[in-house]
C-alpha cells in the first residue's frame, strides 16, 4: 500500500544505473593510471579514499567512470547494498567493475535512496534480488528492477534531515568511540611496561617467570558441568551454543577440562588482533568445561598477584614477544601455534608491587567502563534511528513540510 500523496517508481526509472570499469592489465603503460574506488572503499554513507588502488584509464574510459557531486555508488557483491553518496572528495577517481554508479533524473535525493536501501540491506527485499553463487551479488539487471515507494522531493528532503540528526550523533559518538579506545590502549602500553609509573609508585620491577605467579590447571570434568565455552578475541569465554549458535563438542564432556571463574585459559590458535594466540579469563560464568588444546592457569597466589591486572597484561599482547620465542619455527598445526606448557610457563615478565598493579588495574578498568558506555550509546542511537527509518521510510509517520508540498503532519 502506497502512503498518500507518494508514488511507487523504479530504481532504473530513478536513476542511470551502470557498472564500473574492469580491471584491465593489458592496457599496461598505453594510458595514465588513475585512483578507483573498489568495493572495500565503500562504506555505509562515506568512503575510504586512503586505500584506494590504481589502474589504466583511457580518455574514453575516464569520461565514461567519471564521478560526478552526488552519484551514489552501492555495493554489487559481498555486503550487497552497502552504498555512500560521492561528494567530489577527490578529483580524477574512478570506480570499479564491483559497483553499481547511480545517477538520479532529480526525482529522488541521494540522501533518500541511501536511507532506504540502508533500510532494507539484509532484508527479503534485498534478498529476493541477490543472485547467490560463491559470493552474494546484486546485477543491473535486478537492481533496475527495485521497487521504492517515493514520497514528494520536499518530504525526501525532509526525511533525509530529520535522519542525518541521527547520523551526526551515531558519527560523534564512534569518534568519541575510537578516542577512548586510542587512549586505553596507550595507558595499557605505558602503565603495563613501567614506561609511565602512577603517582606514589616508584622503584624498578623485577622480572619473575609465568610459573611463580601462576599454577596450571588439569582438572578434568568429569561431570562436573555441561557448560562449554569457546573462546572470541572480542568477548572472551562465551558459551559456544550462543557464539556459534550451536554446540561443536564432543558429545561425552569428561576428558575436557573444568574452569573456574577467575581462571585463566591460554588458546594457542591465532587470530586477528592476536597473532600469538589468546589468554582470556572466565568471567561470565562460575563454571565451564574447555579443550584440552587450551592451557589453563591460575593465579598462584592473591598476596603477591592482581588478578585483574594480569587480565589487562595479557589483553595488551605484552606476552607475545615471549611466545614468538618458544613457538617453534614453521610451528602452527592446523592454525595452532606449537607452544608446550612448560615452555609458557617459562615465560619472564615483570612484576611490580602488588599496590602498584591494583592502581594500573583500576586506572584501566576504569577506560574500559568510558569504551563500553560509549558502544551502548552508539547501540542505542543505531537502534533509535533503525526504528525511525521504519517509520519515515514507508510513510508510516510522516514528516510536516511547506504547505507548497502537503503532507500529512
Amino acid at each position: 500500500m502506497v502512503p498518500e500523496g507518494w508514488s511507487s517508481a523504479t530504481v532504473g526509472s530513478l536513476f542511470d544505473v551502470q557498472l564500473g570499469k574492469m580491471l584491465n592489465k593489458a592496457a599496461k603503460e598505453k594510458y595514465p593510471q588513475f585512483p578507483y574506488l573498489g568495493n572495500t572503499n565503500v562504506k555505509w554513507g562515506h568512503f575510504d579514499c586512503e586505500s584506494m588502488n590504481t589502474m589504466y584509464f583511457s580518455e574514453k574510459d575516464r569520461e565514461k567512470f567519471a564521478l560526478k557531486n552526488g552519484d551514489i555508488l552501492l555495493c554489487e557483491g559481498g555486503e550487497v547494498g552497502r552504498c555512500a553518496i560521492w561528494r567530489a572528495q577527490r578529483e580524477n577517481v574512478f570506480y570499479q567493475k564491483a559497483l553499481h554508479r547511480l545517477r538520479s533524473n532529480g526525482a529522488i535525493i541521494p540522501e533518500f535512496f541511501q536511507a532506504y536501501i540502508e533500510k532494507v540491506s539484509g532484508t527479503k527485499v534485498l534478498d529476493d534480488l541477490t543472485t547467490r553463487t560463491s559470493i552474494a551479488h546484486l546485477t543491473r539487471e535486478k537492481l533496475v528492477e527495485l521497487v521504492i515507494k517515493l514520497p514528494p522531493i520536499l518530504e525526501q528532503k525532509k526525511i533525509a534531515t530529520v535522519l542525518s540528526t541521527w547520523d551526526e550523533a551515531i558519527a560523534t559518538t564512534k569518534q568519541l568511540l575510537a578516542s577512548s579506545e586510542r587512549q586505553k590502549k596507550a595507558l595499557m602500553q605505558q602503565l603495563l611496561t613501567g614506561k609511565k609509573r602512577l603517582a606514589g609508585f616508584e622503584g624498578e620491577w623485577p622480572f619473575v617467570t609465568m610459573g611463580q605467579i601462576f599454577r596450571r590447571v588439569t582438572t578434568r570434568n568429569e561431570g562436573q558441568s555441561t557448560n562449554v565455552v569457546t573462546m572470541s578475541g572480542q568477548q572472551g569465554l562465551i558459551r559456544q551454543q550462543e557464539f556459534f549458535k550451536k554446540s561443536v563438542a564432543s558429545e561425552t564432556l569428561d576428558a575436557y577440562f573444568l574452569l573456574k571463574k577467575g581462571q585463566f585459559a591460554y588458546n594457542k590458535s591465532y587470530s586477528n588482533g592476536y597473532p600469538m594466540g589468546a589468554i582470556k579469563r572466565l568471567n561470565r560464568y562460575e563454571k565451564a568445561v574447555v579443550t584440552t588444546l587450551y592451557i589453563c592457569f591460575e593465579i598462584e597466589n592473591e598476596d603477591v598477584s592482581d588478578s585483574d591486572y594480569f587480565e589487562h597484561f595479557f589483553e595488551a599482547g605484552l606476552l607475545n614477544h615471549g611466545l614468538s620465542k618458544v613457538a617453534n619455527e614453521g610451528g602452527r598445526a592446523h592454525g595452532l601455534l606449537n607452544v608446550k606448557p612448560s615452555d609458557f610457563f617459562s615465560l619472564q615478565v615483570p612484576l611490580p608491587k602488588l599496590k602498584e598493579q591494583e592502581a594500573i588495574a583500576r586506572v584501566i578498568t576504569a577506560a574500559e567502563e568510558d569504551i563500553q558506555r560509549f558502544k551502548l550509546d552508539l547501540e542505542l542511537l543505531k537502534e533509535e534511528k533503525r526504528a525511525l527509518m521504519q517509520q519515515l521510510l514507508t510513510g508510516k509517520r510522516r514528516v510536516k513540510v511547506p504547505e507548497a508540498e502537503p503532507a500529512t503532519a
